[in-house]
């Protein structure tokens, strides 16, 4: 289990730097409604990773003892993903629009902010795959499927939260970072080539 950790924080962390709908919300909420009503919406977001890690530990598990198979079916349907999803971050490249828009001010209460955070994951088809298709194929065959998937799983939510918190703490300067074009085509290069790599390594992985 421990052997594959550190493959695993990589994924997770490649994974929570792709710039998206999670990154928007984030930045939105702080600057928009506040530095505590954007923690309440990182923590419904780490929810929702949750909820998706939940449903992957007990939905796979009951899968898998019922049909082997099945497990590469979803390795390979993960790698198809994890191209696409590569192929579409290199190519937003082309474009010169990488800006975020940020007017307005909102009052929010916590359940407000709760739920924005939520609803942003677990509406999220890359947290759900994510969940879904990679977080199994870092469970080694001689540890229980169900516990591994939640192990990681918390992981995962906790890396999401801790580098959405980095963005909350310094929010006047993160957005100013991120919506310069060097800094903002600079990371999504850097993104769209490490999850290409990691579908590579989930390619030439030995099998369980």
């Amino acid at each position: 289990m421990l052997e594959n950790l550190g493959a695993f924080v990589l994924t997770a962390v490649f994974i929570t730097l792709v710039p998206g709908q999670g990154v928007a919300m984030v930045l939105r909420q702080g600057l928009m409604a506040g530095a505590t009503a954007a923690r309440l919406s990182i923590l419904g977001n780490s929810t929702g990773l949750v909820v998706w890690t939940v449903a992957s530990a007990v939905g796979l598990s009951a899968i898998f003892r019922v049909s082997p198979i099945a497990f590469e079916i979803l390795k390979w349907a993960g790698v198809a993903y994890l191209v696409f999803m590569a192929a579409q971050t290199l190519w937003s490249l082309r474009s010169t629009s990488h800006n975020f828009d940020f007017d307005g001010q909102e009052n929010q209460t916590a359940g407000q902010a709760f739920r924005v955070g939520f609803l942003t994951n677990i509406t999220n088809a890359k947290a759900m795959v994510f969940a879904l298709a990679f977080l199994p194929q870092y469970v080694p065959r001689e540890f229980n499927l169900t516990l591994g998937i939640l192990i990681f799983g918390l992981i995962w939510a906790a890396i999401s939260g801790s580098w959405y918190l980095v963005l909350v703490a310094g929010i006047n300067k993160a957005h100013v970072w991120l919506q310069t074009p060097r800094v903002r085509r600079g990371l999504t290069a850097v993104s769209g080539v490490g999850i290409f790599i990691l579908a590579i390594g989930l390619v030439i992985a030995p099998a369980k």
